[in-house]
């Protein structure tokens, strides 16, 4: 990297930094959005995030020095610097969490509106996610989950809220656009984030899961929740996104309320001794084979049905 290529990271990276600063001092998280918004794919606003989960944001102290740094550092660009940011006008820099603010991918829209078209007034479980979760729903294939639902949970009247591809914007967006409305739960399934690890941090997308169950907790106040840690992925318990995961696991798991939400990591299930994750549990390294499921359903069996009981 260049002399000129250092100092453009850097001053982009200052520019975040401030950008950011001003963007959320004085906004706390943990309080609800002025409103919610219907229609779109998306909205401008982040989602509210439990105490539990939320990162770090800047003092005011803090912002105020961000911008005199950014002021500074801007001033002290050459002439050839600032001619270069100013060929690419419509560069910006992000400064939300894009995990928690409800989105969802055009292409998921027939998926949504399957599910509302599917909804069960009378559902007694609710099964939200993505691929993971969606899969339940295949009678048949490498990744069928349905037999095995049948037998451990066809007692059960459910709702499968499952899309392939989704992220935890994605689920916010659902629940506010109708996957929240219109039944009464007495038990959500949740595992959701595994999408989100290509294109956020692990603090960021812990922000999401726990902005998801504020959600769920608004839409349906007398469900109990199963917040699933997310799956391992990957063949070997060296791949990066092991690493990941466990950062958001270990995050998530402080939204264990000993109430309303109880967290389970079921994914040592999934493994052998060396912590490599076999085919034959789930053959992309990513989703569950019916054996899969099965050990999926062994692990969530008893406390699933305790909260059902509540």
């Amino acid at each position: 990297m260049t002399p000129k290529h250092r100092s453009l990271v850097h001053a982009f990276q200052l520019l975040a930094v401030a950008a950011l600063a001003v963007t959320v001092v004085g906004t706390s998280l943990a309080q609800p959005p002025g409103g919610r918004g219907r229609g779109g794919f998306g909205f401008s606003q982040e989602a509210p995030v439990p105490p539990a989960v939320a990162m770090p944001r800047p003092s005011q102290e803090e912002a105020t020095r961000a911008r005199e740094i950014l002021t500074n550092m801007l001033n002290g660009l050459s002439a050839d610097d600032r001619a270069l940011l100013e060929r690419f006008p419509r560069l910006q820099i992000t400064t939300a969490n894009t995990a928690i603010v409800p989105s969802l991918a055009p292409g998921f829209i027939p998926r949504h509106q399957q599910n509302l078209a599917a909804k069960l007034p009378d559902a007694e479980l609710l099964l939200m996610g993505d691929s993971i979760t969606d899969f339940w729903r295949n009678a048949e294939g490498p990744y069928a989950g349905k037999p095995v639902l049948d037998e451990y949970f066809g007692h059960w009247k459910i709702n499968n809220f499952g899309i392939a591809g989704d992220t935890t914007q994605g689920v916010l967006f659902r629940l506010r656009n109708g996957e929240g409305d219109g039944f009464n739960p007495r038990a959500v399934m949740l595992m959701i984030g595994t999408n989100n690890t290509g294109r956020n941090t692990a603090g960021e997308i812990a922000e999401g899961v726990g902005a998801v169950v504020l959600e769920l907790q608004a839409q349906f106040p007398e469900a109990k929740i199963l917040l699933l840690g997310i799956f391992p992925r990957g063949e070997l318990a060296t791949d990066p996104a092991r690493a990941t995961i466990a950062q958001i696991n270990e995050t998530i798991s402080r939204l264990n309320d000993g109430d309303r939400v109880r967290y389970l990591d079921i994914g040592d299930v999934f493994l052998d001794d060396s912590g490599t994750l076999p085919r034959s549990v789930m053959s992309d390294f990513l989703h569950p084979s019916p054996e899969g499921y099965r050990l999926w359903a062994e692990a969530v069996k008893e406390p699933l049905t305790a909260l059902m009981a509540q």
